[in-house]
């Protein structure tokens, strides 16, 4: 109980200039920055019931007490808040509901994971292959293009236990941008138990919700990039290691890769100061420009 309290303290999301997108289907839509949405999130922090629900099922203490204190007060945006993939308990992650809800609930800083595309187009996903439990493309055709395509569950008939778990690898370089533009974000889940691909989809842990996954959108790196501009957030990227062999296609290097995420903000204008780029493959440090984003010696941490 005491664990489920301290979310507390790491509750996201908030504030704002304008915004102009390209949807899948060609057409362009825009925010405006006096959009009244957006304006209340510049000036006050909303976190919602659920932090007070887990509050007050914790057992009875100092925390829980000081935490209960904190219910009366105004919340505001804080750099300490992350909103780690946006609000991902809530909404499917690294989507365009996620990462506003994120900045509306306090979160001074959003991550947008960065992966890529067949044609080489960078997307936000924490994996580069987890399209099968992000993401409805099971239930499209572009589940023939999957890496490894669904295989139900083996299921003993006698015990009803699992023989074979139910498989499938679906990633974002399976995909061109246009085709991944064309799927839904659904909270990350899968059933190893499925028979079908309805079962597998649909397995949402109980301590998550279906209530807000009915049309998680998709976002491109660029397209988080000025989404985060108008939310009035910084921004986390982190470079995710490739599933695919490098160098893909025979020239799309660790560096290209990598030069190409710090390009897509200094492109962007967004100053330096705004930027934690991330990269869990220490070389990264020392392959890319030695001074992006206004002169940051190497850039990615």
């Amino acid at each position: 109980m005491r664990l489920q309290g301290t979310l507390l303290i790491s509750i996201l999301i908030a504030a704002v200039s304008p915004l102009n997108t390209v949807t899948a289907d060609g057409n362009h839509h825009s925010i405006d920055k006096k959009d009244m949405r957006y304006e209340h999130a510049k000036k006050i922090a909303r976190v919602g019931p659920r932090p007070y629900y887990l509050v007050e099922d914790m057992d009875e203490s100092e925390l829980k007490k000081k935490l209960a204190n904190c219910g009366e007060k105004k919340f505001k945006k804080t750099d300490f808040s992350i909103g780690h993939r946006g609000a991902a308990m809530q909404f499917p992650e690294h989507t365009r509901e996620s990462y506003e809800a994120a900045a509306r609930m306090g979160a001074g800083i959003v991550e947008c994971d960065v992966t890529f595309t067949s044609d080489r187009e960078l997307v936000c996903r924490h994996s580069q292959c987890d399209l099968h439990t992000t993401t409805n493309i099971l239930a499209t055709p572009l589940a023939a293009k999957c890496s490894v395509p669904f295989t139900p569950a083996v299921i003993d008939p006698q015990t009803g236990e699992t023989i074979t778990p139910a498989t499938a690898q679906c990633c974002t370089s399976d995909l061109t941008l246009a085709e991944f533009k064309t799927l839904k974000g659904k909270m990350d889940a899968s059933n190893p138990n499925a028979t079908t691909v309805e079962e597998y989809m649909n397995a949402t842990a109980s301590w998550r919700t279906d209530l807000y996954s009915s049309k998680g959108t998709l976002m491109t790196h660029k397209e988080s990039i000025e989404l985060f501009k108008v939310l009035g957030v910084k921004m986390t990227p982190e470079l995710k290691s490739p599933s695919v062999k490098m160098p893909y296609q025979g020239d799309y290097t660790q560096q290209v890769y990598a030069q190409q995420m710090l390009n897509d903000y200094i492109d962007a204008g967004v100053a330096p100061e705004k930027v934690f780029a991330q990269s869990f493959k220490v070389p990264d440090r020392g392959s890319v420009n030695p001074t992006p984003l206004g002169g940051r010696d190497g850039m990615l941490i």
